[in-house]
């Protein structure tokens, strides 16, 4: 991903109400789409953690 765009899920479809991510000189931004000003920055290690993580089910309710 070395892209400024932001990109959602292929499963998103035509769904307006979804995680976005982009990346800009090594660092993930992560927004959801209808709060488009709330922005989380974190490194590519960590995202690649909690993406990890979120398909293993760590956070699982």
């Amino acid at each position: 991903m070395s892209n400024f765009t932001w990109q959602k899920s292929s499963y998103s479809a035509a769904n307006d109400d979804c995680v976005e991510v982009r990346s800009i000189d090594g660092v993930i931004e992560v927004r959801e789409s209808d709060e488009e000003d709330v922005i989380l920055s974190t490194s590519r290690p960590a995202f690649a953690a909690f993406l990890r993580g979120a398909k293993n089910g760590e956070f699982d309710a």
